[in-house]
């Protein structure tokens, strides 16, 4: 599905261009090298998540969500769990706060959706309870550490 994000930081009015990108829903299987480029750039390099916890067996029985640039360039993904949950949520630094996130949080719901589920839940990194709860998303947990970093569960409930 093609996404258009405006204004890239850091740019005018005028001197803004449309972003094009794409979200692929993929498995494990064939694109594996993208998902792993985005999650090795955000989670392992950028937030020290130690390599044993992020790579948890779970990517070969999952459905994901690729966010591809106009140029082919993997920008974001998500992991989609069978029990209505989403994780490995990430966007490649450069393409935050241009709507790919938003966007790749709209697929996964409107996936569920599909699939007749009425309750999606993630563990969120706390400075991100925010951006969730937009979405209708509410905590569910008290604050705990996962991978040396502060997370809540939430829920998104829809009857």
């Amino acid at each position: 599905m093609p996404v258009t994000a405006n204004a890239r930081k850091g740019l005018t009015l005028q001197d803004s261009f449309n972003l094009q990108f794409n979200i692929q829903k993929v498995t494990w299987q064939t694109h594996a090298q993208q998902l792993t480029t985005v999650r090795e750039a955000v989670f392992i390099a950028e937030q020290n998540v130690p390599e044993a916890l992020e790579w948890d067996g779970l990517d070969e029985t999952a459905q994901h969500l690729l966010t591809l640039s106009a140029a082919g360039e993997p920008i974001g993904c998500a992991r989609l769990l069978g029990d209505g949950s989403v994780g490995r949520m990430a966007v490649m630094k450069p393409w935050r706060g241009l709507g790919v996130g938003s966007a790749l949080l709209n697929a996964a719901i409107a996936y569920y959706q599909q699939l007749g589920v009425h309750v999606i839940t993630l563990s969120a990194q706390v400075h991100a309870i925010g951006f969730y709860e937009k979405f209708g998303f509410t905590a569910c947990s008290e604050a705990y550490l996962d991978a040396g970093i502060l997370h809540r569960d939430m829920q998104r409930i829809d009857i």
